[in-house]
């Protein structure tokens, strides 16, 4: 059903992906506090024969101390937002890196940083950033992209650090079409909160990690109730989940997807995302799972079956799933992206080599205004009823090995790459 387009490799692990709504645009956020960005091919995507085009790098930086460990658009595309283990957050343009605005995350309780593990964009007016030792912060965005310096509403809906957040639908009674509620994993529970009533339910422990979440907005509620959303929770040991809205003390259904012969033997379900109903091959009930064991699954929730499995690295688990503008899947993880569609309309494809031999890698030289930042098979059903440091060191040994736990449960060690000459362009931090 799809195969490979291309693969781009990357100088550091990717613990983030984001892709601009509209544009083939991918950015990502590197282990060593990189981000870079790229432009996609456009041609090879259709049914007009042509060959596909080269990645072209747009720019690349030094944007965080220690990792970089999230990324996100806002709605309208016009901003990206990046989280990394210094505990700041910056507010940058997507299409020239140029940094506009940045804010540092509420320390613990002694002082400590206290890291990003989440960051999403709820709606125009509205972040949300979970954190390590499982806080939810809401930060209020202005109409000019930047953030508030300080949270508006602070929660902590799970002991551990958020592993994910998936919005739920708005209500027909909603003025402004944005989601008021969203679902947060973390640990072993799911919590639902509400943007002013806080956190308003909370799964039992389910003893096993929940790391992954997405929304299936109809088609596979309870039997005389299908027009309601299930939400699909991947596990730690490669379990999917499917959850009712409005029913959320525990799991309604599970399939096995990823790992050895039995349940015992599952890798992690680290990534998941639904196919877009505007990808041609989509039903509306499949998603996309990456695994701890660098396989990605097309799962058919409506037909309980794992369709297709991909291979994205042989050692390094997968990290993000996602689909860009023209419909494409997008899998990152180790020291690559990979980028995939229906056999079809597969052509070829290459990730620009000689052109790019210009593309040096040299750190960033304007981030003095950041001296004074603050350092297949169903198995079993229960149904009844989604360089501003100047340092470009790679980051410290125990910090680096904090985020691969957090972002690889079952992660095999392996050597870096050499790093590829790349350009880091003026004014970008």
């Amino acid at each position: 059903m799809l195969e490979n387009l291309c693969k781009l490799p990357l100088s550091a692990d990717v613990f983030a992906q984001v892709l601009h709504p509209t544009e083939p645009l991918l950015t990502v956020g590197l282990s060593n506090g990189r981000v870079e960005c790229y432009r996609l091919p456009e041609s090879g995507a259709g049914n007009d024969g042509k060959k596909a085009g080269v990645i072209k790098p747009l720019w690349t930086t030094k944007r965080h101390k220690g990792s970089c460990r999230n990324l996100a658009y806002s709605i309208d595309g016009k901003w990206v937002y990046s989280a990394g283990a210094d505990a700041i957050v910056k507010h940058f343009d997507p299409h020239t890196g140029k940094v506009v605005s940045k804010f540092a995350i509420p320390p613990r309780r002694d002082g400590a940083l206290d890291p990003p593990a989440i960051l999403h964009i709820l709606s125009p007016q509205t972040m949300l950033l979970g954190t390590d030792d499982g806080f939810l912060y809401i930060y209020d965005l202005k109409e000019d992209g930047s953030v508030a310096a300080k949270p508006s509403r602070t929660h902590k809906p799970h002991d551990d650090y958020v592993t994910s957040i998936t919005p739920l639908p708005p209500s027909a009674e909603s003025t402004s079409g944005y989601p008021k509620q969203w679902v947060s994993t973390g640990a072993g529970t799911l919590a639902v909160t509400d943007l002013r009533a806080g956190i308003i339910a909370r799964s039992e422990d389910q003893d096993t990690e929940l790391l992954c979440s997405t929304i299936i907005p109809r088609g596979l509620g309870p039997k005389n109730l299908r027009g309601n959303p299930v939400v699909a929770v991947g596990t730690g040991n490669g379990v999917l989940t499917l959850w009712d809205k409005g029913a959320w003390d525990d799991q309604q259904e599970r399939f096995y997807v990823a790992g050895g012969r039995n349940q015992k033997d599952g890798e992690s379900l680290d990534a998941v995302v639904r196919v877009p109903d505007s990808v041609r091959w989509s039903n509306g009930q499949t998603v996309v799972v990456g695994a701890g064991d660098g396989t990605v699954s097309i799962v058919d929730l409506r037909g309980r079956e794992v369709r297709q499995v991909l291979m994205h690295d042989e050692v390094e688990g997968v990290t993000a799933v996602g689909f860009d503008s023209l419909g494409r899947l997008v899998t990152s993880g180790g020291h690559t992206v990979g980028i995939w569609q229906e056999n079809k309309d597969a052509n070829g494809g290459g990730v620009g080599g000689s052109d790019d031999e210009d593309y040096e890698d040299k750190d960033s030289d304007d981030d003095s205004d950041d001296s004074d930042a603050p350092p297949k098979k169903t198995a079993s059903k229960k149904r009844a009823a989604d360089s501003d440091d100047s340092d470009d060191s790679d980051s410290d040994d125990s910090e680096r090995e904090q985020t691969k736990r957090r972002k690889k449960k079952n992660k095999k060690g392996r050597k870096g790459k050499p790093q590829a000459k790349r350009a880091s362009f003026p004014g970008l931090d």
